[in-house]
């Protein structure tokens, strides 16, 4: 599956725009996102950034869990991470829940091929434009994330949000 990937460029604003709900509604709804969502984590787990994420196979499961309601929510599903939130922007939340984390562009591009491999196999009868809109979302909001660089500083983006069109 082609989608592009570009790099992390530090001090350069980020800007995204939130998943169409289309895309939700084309992966199967809530058991789809959560189907996408399981095999990408089952995915992350045999990857090189494994080591981000708990090793106890049950509280791996809660991440799993926790995670698929955020990506449930943010793509235009109902709102069922509000709690985990507290109110709080979404993309805000999870953009500050990965401060405390030493991300790298080299995980990054761990996480996004591991999203890949689960698209090509949970997101074949998906629309390609949709999915790519999905991947547009991911790649630019992943950049967010990354806050540590190879001249061993540390830095974290700023970005604009696009309006919600829903």
């Amino acid at each position: 599956m082609a989608l592009e990937l570009t790099p992390v460029e530090k001090a350069k604003e980020v800007h995204f725009k939130n998943p169409p709900a289309a895309f939700f509604s084309a992966i199967g709804g809530e058991e789809g996102m959560k189907e996408l969502m399981y095999d990408f984590y089952d995915k992350i787990y045999e990857s090189d950034i494994a080591n981000f994420f708990p090793q106890c196979e049950k509280e791996f499961d809660e991440i799993k869990f926790k995670n698929s309601k955020f990506f449930i929510q943010i793509c235009g599903g109902p709102k069922i991470y509000e709690k985990e939130s507290g109110g709080m922007d979404l993309n805000e939340y999870m953009i500050r829940l990965h401060d405390d984390f030493s991300i790298t562009e080299k995980s990054r591009i761990e996480w996004l091929g591991t999203m890949r491999d689960a698209l090509a196999d949970k997101a074949q009868h998906v629309d390609i434009a949709l999915i790519k809109e999905f991947w547009d979302y991911l790649e630019n909001f992943s950049k967010l994330t990354v806050n540590s660089f190879s001249d061993g500083s540390t830095y974290y983006a700023a970005y604009t949000q696009a309006k919600e069109e829903r």
